[in-house]
């Protein structure tokens, strides 16, 4: 696998064409606008996401941002054709591995939508904790999110 910078093109292919099963079409972009713009726009976005690609194909996407001196905060997304078929450890580790490369913070955290079983196993597999549920207004609404940290 290999990590860059999110290119625009990748960006509009995971905006707009990126559409999960239900219950986790919850994180196709359309469906939180503020998410959504900021992926379309190379302004918004900024430096702080990045490709994962594999065989020279989109496999992933995340993002990165400071919180303090000590964390940092990370979003990530796999493609959709590749959830739920045991990727999710290699897929993490990359980023894990890449953020420790470049970044070196003492602290990661993680929001992740409270139903999200499986994500928040993996979390729990490579490392991360629990901290706490949060509301949080997502999609035009209010959610539960788990919040989670690994310390590094």
């Amino acid at each position: 696998m290999m990590i860059e910078q999110l290119t625009q093109q990748h960006a509009l292919e995971i905006a707009n064409d990126w559409h999960y099963e239900v219950p986790y079409d919850f994180y196709d972009m359309k469906n939180d606008l503020e998410d959504y713009e900021e992926m379309v726009s190379p302004e918004a976005r900024g430096d702080r996401y990045h490709q994962v690609m594999n065989d020279g194909k989109l496999y992933g996407f995340f993002c990165l941002e400071q919180k303090g001196e000590r964390t940092l905060e990370l979003g990530l997304g796999m493609k959709p054709e590749h959830c739920g078929k045991g990727q999710g450890a290699v897929f993490l580790k990359e980023i894990l591995d890449f953020i420790m490369e470049n970044f070196a913070p003492q602290v990661l955290r993680l929001s992740v939508a409270d139903f999200n079983h499986r994500a928040q196993q993996l979390y729990l597999n490579m490392g991360f904790e629990v901290v706490r549920r949060i509301p949080q207004e997502s999609n035009g609404d209010i959610h539960l999110f788990v919040e989670m940290v690994k310390k590094v």
